[in-house]
């Protein structure tokens, strides 16, 4: 799955829009290399969000099957590390 539709589809960003420009931005980095669009992740890859002054970090766990879902199934596709 690529990272911008897995940002949008486990509820990190509102819209694939503000991931795509996060991503043009580098602002998103995978497994501590700076990532783009079409670039894809796999269970066990590390997202590191870095944006004004903080930072976040998220293992991911599960790929979804679906193209949303729910907030509260979130905990099932990610794990935050900060």
């Amino acid at each position: 799955m690529r990272i911008d539709k897995f940002l949008n589809s486990v509820n990190i960003t509102k819209r694939r829009s503000i991931a795509q420009d996060m991503l043009v931005n580098g602002v998103i980095f995978i497994n501590d290399k700076q990532a783009k669009a079409s670039k894809h992740v796999e269970v066990g890859d590390v997202i590191k969000i870095a944006y004004l002054q903080s930072q976040k970090l998220y293992e991911i766990l599960a790929l979804p099957t679906t193209k949303s879902t729910p907030k509260s199934q979130q905990a099932e596709y990610i794990k935050e590390l900060n």
